[in-house]
């Protein structure tokens, strides 16, 4: 195999999946993604308050997220692909750069599934660019889905 061909460029190696229940009903954890003021109380990892999020939620509806950890100001943004209420969300996902110009695209499949008077979650977000972003991905997501779960224990 030759040195260049790492598991960096494996596309299975720069796909991020990860599946979750929440103890609370798929309509609840649905709005919890789609509503901006429910979406603000838990997204982002640990250390990160979010202080803006607007969104227009439609196919080819935008949205973009501000957020503020030790002083900085991040923003994210993205556009919905595709809304099947109370079932699945597919949007784009990038950081904007300090001029708001969005950086590498992912794309974002998050269900929502009956679980036996739970949800099973299942977000997948691909294609990452390296291994090492979609690792800094798996924790941020991690720690989001815990904020989302002490939040939905208080809805």
């Amino acid at each position: 195999m030759d040195a260049k061909n790492t598991t960096a460029t494996e596309p299975a190696q720069r796909v991020l999946v990860i599946e979750r229940i929440f103890d609370a009903p798929r309509s609840l954890v649905f709005k919890a993604w789609t509503e901006p003021e429910r979406l603000m109380r838990w997204w982002g990892p640990n250390g990160v308050t979010t202080v803006s999020c607007k969104m227009d939620l439609r196919a080819g509806g935008a949205w973009r997220i501000s957020m503020r950890c030790r002083g900085n100001e991040e923003r994210q943004q993205g556009v919905f692909r595709e809304i099947v209420e109370p079932e699945r969300l597919v949007f784009t996902y990038a950081f904007e750069d300090p001029t708001g110009k969005p950086g590498h695209e992912t794309l974002v499949t998050v269900t929502f599934a009956e679980y036996g008077g739970k949800t099973k979650l299942t977000l997948k977000q691909a294609m990452f660019d390296t291994v090492a972003t979609r690792d800094d991905h798996v924790r941020g997501w991690s720690e989001a889905l815990g904020h989302l779960t002490e939040y939905l224990a208080t809805a």
